[in-house]
């Protein structure tokens, strides 16, 4: 292959409609949510949108919103673990407003400040949800409407305390849908409805609320008999038809632990590499390369403290990571042309001689691909510090690897692949030059380079001081102009940024 030719990367493409399902499928299983529930709210909102009277431009935005309504759920996922124990549990309970939901903050002597708690971690989830909705060249009412996506019509919601007329219209159509397809599966409708009628002229306007009592049972009828792809073309809009990059769902599916910043990536770059220096034609290699990107996907229904325990797991704890590719093996059945390489995906964690998670598949039963993505995804892995071990030397990641496939847990032919082409020169490409051009334009010094990079890691400023070697008031000069440059105000928003555009 020259440096002409398109990479993986640049042929790992696909409908906006469908990354933005795969983002919804997260944002799901991250909220502790089915897995339908942003598609049932979309449907909802734009019901609620077209007979409030306002129009197609309101419902299509309010569709587009609601998909994408947890996209920042991942990047506040290591807040909430700290706050409420359970991320996924906690976000819950949270959602379907049960009594005692933020006992784990008051047991912190924290019961009059849970606003104040939960505000830093709004922004952080609006400014990443406004950042994909751009990013996807969505309309800017979506993202409008996400980075203000909690805001309440009495001026008490978040991150910015707006009120009335100033909150985005579709704010408070998404909130209304979300509520009622949470309220009404926990409670049943009456229940349902008389939350809904306690929050009107407070956390969303009573016109609206109105509505929705008026109409609920019909719709959620019709939700009931509605099929998935129907429900599928009956939310999709312009926006949603043109493509997108794969790489910003890997993005957005690494913000949950910081400690994975760029770990998708990297694991795709290494699986097409592999296949490239295996001789794999130009698809079976974009192939690999999207399986790649998206394998983490059922990382999102984990919560946080068990992936950041440095000791052994539980049989309970075990069994949760056991499913990550399960989770993952049916998101492809809900994101269209992504199916093929999130099946392929959901073989990441298989072993050769049968040993691997969650089908016990083996030999015959992985094709070459599922060997070259498994091994990839050891390979990368083992490079990485994790909470419960260090990094180890790449000559360690060697002899692991080779060890691994001499007692037939790896194809050892894939395994040198592997090894080969990580030790080879990198070759030029289009999306090099791209990267570099990008970078260009943005102007980041090396210094800053260097803090965006351990910060995006989750090191703190002091962190990043000591191991730069540079002292805490230089670190926070450096955070200051980055942000300045990324027009973004938390570090995760910079982190998704910043890898969009190949700095990280």
């Amino acid at each position: 292959m020259n440096g002409n030719e398109n990479t993986p990367a640049e042929r790992a493409q696909v409908r906006a409609y469908d990354a933005i399902r795969a983002l919804a499928f997260v944002g799901d299983l991250s909220m502790g949510q089915p897995t339908d529930h942003s598609l049932r709210t979309a449907w909802l909102a734009a019901q609620l949108a077209l007979a409030a009277g306002e129009g197609d431009a309101l419902a299509a935005t309010s569709a587009q919103a609601a998909l994408l309504r947890w996209s920042g759920c991942t990047a506040n996922a290591a807040g909430f673990a700290d706050m409420l124990g359970d991320d996924v549990a906690g976000r819950e309970a949270m959602l379907a407003q049960r009594q005692g939901w933020a006992q784990p903050l008051e047991r912190q002597g924290m019961e009059g400040e849970i606003k104040g708690a939960i505000r830093p971690l709004a922004q952080i989830h609006c400014e990443v949800s406004g950042e994909v909705a751009r990013i996807l060249h969505l309309t800017t009412e979506t993202e409008a409407a996400l980075r203000h996506i909690f805001e309440a019509w009495d001026g008490s919601g978040m991150p910015d305390g707006l009120a009335g007329a100033a909150v985005p219209r579709a704010v408070y159509v998404v909130s209304l849908a979300g509520d009622l397809d949470i309220l009404s599966r926990v409670y049943g409708l009456p229940q349902a409805l008389s939350l809904i009628a306690a929050q009107a002229g407070t956390r969303y306007p009573a016109d609206l609320a109105a509505l929705v009592a008026r109409h609920a049972a019909h719709w959620l009828e019709g939700l009931a008999t509605r099929e998935p792809a129907g429900l599928d073309e009956s939310i999709q809009t312009p926006q949603m038809l043109a493509t997108t990059s794969t790489e910003l769902i890997a993005d957005v599916i690494d913000l949950k632990l910081p400690w994975m910043t760029g770990y998708s990536r990297a694991v795709a770059r290494a699986a097409a590499a592999c296949s490239a220096r295996l001789g794999a034609d130009e698809a079976s290699e974009a192939r690999v390369y999207a399986a790649a990107l998206i394998h983490g996907i059922g990382r999102a229904a984990v919560p946080n403290v068990i992936w950041n325990s440095p000791g052994r797991l539980s049989a309970a704890e075990w069994e949760k990571v056991r499913l990550v590719p399960y989770w993952t093996a049916r998101a492809g059945k809900q994101t269209g042309s992504l199916a093929q390489a999130a099946e392929l995906a959901s073989y990441a964690y298989e072993r050769l001689d049968g040993s691997g998670y969650f089908r016990g598949a083996g030999g015959q039963a992985l094709s070459p691909e599922a060997r070259m993505l498994s091994a990839a995804v050891a390979f990368v892995a083992l490079g990485e510090k994790r909470p419960w071990r260090d990094a180890l030397t790449p000559g360690e990641v060697t002899q692991r690897l080779r060890s691994e496939a001499n007692e037939g847990r790896f194809d050892a032919e894939v395994v040198e692949a592997l090894i080969d082409a990580r030790d080879a020169p990198p070759r030029a490409t289009h999306a090099t030059q791209a990267t570099r051009t990008r970078q260009q334009t943005l102007r980041l010094s090396a210094r800053e380079t260097d803090v965006l990079r351990a910060i995006s890691r989750g090191a703190s400023n002091k962190e990043a001081a000591r191991a730069l070697d540079l002292s805490p008031s230089t670190v926070r000069t450096h955070v200051e102009s980055v942000f300045r440059k990324l027009e973004c105000s938390t570090r995760a928003a910079a982190t998704l940024k910043a890898s969009a555009l190949g700095l990280l």
